[in-house]
């Protein structure tokens, strides 16, 4: 071996100051090696996340209020307590990243465009952001991460932390009270209650992260699940051939599709019912899930059928 060789060898096997092995997964989550992005001379490669909130106990909602849910707020517990109290938002005005308003209170927008592959380390810029700007600021978007600012979603927040979001039906949460909105503020308040569709959290035993929409001519159920898609899938292959998979009569599994890592399964529902109404049978639902899921025995016929036709059954939001 030449020593040009061995020094290429010892480069890429050392450990950095940190104590990083530059061969190793990248301590960011982005699922690269350490070398191939913050290890990177210049600053970490922009990669793209599948999962971003993984390791989160929000990661459910954090996902259903980032694809669906259309106004909605919830508190965040900062890792770190600061005197400042974040809001994390669906969208604010003018689809900013952030903003603190007038009156001071401080808010951080998850329906906003990125320019990164990394949700989380946007979302934790922009906290960072809105700690210390001052009442009347707003962030239109977070720029190009150029690595000065380490750390991501799951450093910033408490994670075993759940969220508690809470829905609105409009957003006039967006001023202060005894606000009322001017110029392109209130055009965007107008656009934005105007696309609102009726939606409400479905609250009992192991419902996080499930929502009720009324799409119009018929309403959904969508519900982010935490378990892998696959040990998901067959649980629910486990209960379709069973006809166990709906929430009582007037409901019909529609299909699912994927969100930032994991699988939102979705049900169509009679619109003639309340939300309220559909709880009971989305708790027996979760039960019967829940059981399913600790089933370890290979499937059988019936099962592997039903499997083949979940998995080719995905959906589309509208």
């Amino acid at each position: 071996m030449s020593r040009r060789t061995a020094e290429k060898r010892a480069a890429r096997t050392t450990a950095t100051a940190d104590g990083i092995n530059p061969r190793q997964a990248c301590p960011c989550g982005s699922g690269k090696r350490y070398k191939a992005c913050h290890g990177m001379a210049g600053g970490p490669a922009d990669v793209m996340v599948a999962r971003p909130f993984e390791g989160l106990a929000a990661e459910p909602e954090l996902i259903a209020l980032r694809e669906f849910v259309p106004s909605a707020t919830a508190p965040l517990t900062l890792a770190e307590p600061h005197e400042r109290v974040v809001t994390l938002a669906t969208v604010l005005p003018m689809a900013a990243a952030a903003l603190v308003r007038s009156d001071g209170s401080a808010f951080v927008g998850l329906q906003v465009q990125t320019r990164s592959g990394d949700l989380s380390r946007d979302l934790a810029r922009a906290i960072r952001w809105v700690l210390t700007a001052e009442p009347g600021d707003a962030l239109p978007v977070v720029g190009v991460d150029d690595g000065s600012e380490p750390g991501r979603l799951q450093d910033v927040l408490k994670a075993d932390e759940p969220l508690q979001p809470t829905l609105h039906d409009d957003f006039t949460w967006w001023l202060p009270e005894d606000t009322q909105p001017t110029g392109d503020v209130a055009l965007s308040l107008e656009r934005a209650n105007a696309a609102i569709m009726p939606s409400a959290r479905l609250t009992g035993d192991g419902l996080n992260a499930a929502y009720w929409v009324d799409a119009g001519d018929k309403a959904h159920l969508r519900w982010v699940r935490p378990e892998p898609e696959e040990q998901l899938l067959k649980a629910m292959a486990r209960l379709a051939a069973r006809e166990e998979l709906h929430l009582g009569e007037g409901s019909r599994y529609a299909g699912s599709f994927r969100a930032h890592g994991l699988l939102v399964p979705v049900w169509d529902l009679d619109t003639e019912l309340h939300v309220r109404e559909w709880e009971p049978g989305a708790e027996a639902l979760g039960g019967r899930l829940t059981e399913a899921l600790a089933v370890d025995s290979q499937l059988s016929d019936a099962e592997r059928r039903a499997l083949d036709g979940l998995r080719g059954r995905q959906v589309t939001l509208r």
